[in-house]
């Protein structure tokens, strides 16, 4: 039991500090700085002039991303009318996406294919979890369990190979492509990067909390079936 608790203390420390941390972080650089002369919808179009990317640059209310199915990068309204290291970080991390779009980076294509095919898998999942108890109490057969199995591998499985491949993703888009870009434009000065490469750690540390918690989820769902 004793160790139960530490573990269940343990995840909480491993999912909710990164996501504070990081919120702690983000709202720290979100004031206007005095030396960056453009906003980031501003600077979006810059990069995507710049590098030749075939994209489109949306404003959105549903938090910054990539969309690599409509070849878009949506950008929150709090960063795109900010010209704060936050917002100019954030660009440059979403057009790291982009680039790896344009070079074919095939984690991005996994990833992709990996989210198109697990929202109908989930689908599925949940709707035989619905209706193995009225299976179960029509038809007595040791399929039903391996019907029960299977759904539920695919809600708790799904979201962990996700995350998993979320992480790769991320990681490459923040330190090989974002942080590059900052600094060979010289779009900040060194201090600057230096803050903008902590944003981006920070940033991946909610992926990493992500992770764990799906891992932890699953580990729960294991657990239970040997009850």
């Amino acid at each position: 039991m004793g160790f139960l608790i530490i573990g269940f203390v343990l995840l909480f420390i491993l999912t909710t500090l990164p996501s504070l941390w990081t919120k702690h972080i983000l709202n720290k650089h979100r004031k206007p700085h005095p030396k960056i002369p453009g906003t980031g919808l501003q600077f979006a179009e810059h990069l995507v002039k710049k590098l030749d990317l075939a994209i489109a640059i949306e404003q959105t209310d549903e938090g910054d991303h990539y969309d690599p199915i409509n070849k878009v990068v949506r950008i929150s309204s709090a960063n795109a009318h900010s010209n704060s290291l936050t917002a100019i970080t954030t660009v440059a991390h979403e057009i790291g996406h982009a680039l790896q779009d344009k070079t074919g980076y095939e984690p991005l294509k996994q990833r992709t294919i990996l989210v198109e095919r697990a929202s109908m898998m989930q689908k599925f999942a949940s709707g035989a979890l619905i209706i193995t108890p009225i299976l179960v109490a029509v038809v007595h057969t040791p399929i039903i369990g391996l019907l029960t199995f299977g759904a539920g591998f695919i809600a708790m499985g799904v979201p962990v190979i996700i995350h998993m491949s979320t992480l790769k993703v991320e990681f490459d888009a923040s330190f090989a492509r974002a942080l590059p870009l900052l600094k060979e434009g010289q779009y900040l000065s060194k201090s600057d990067q230096r803050t903008a490469k902590k944003i981006l750690f920070a940033c991946a540390m909610t992926y990493v909390a992500a992770s764990l918690s799906s891992l932890f989820n699953l580990w729960k769902w294991f657990k239970a079936l040997k009850r």
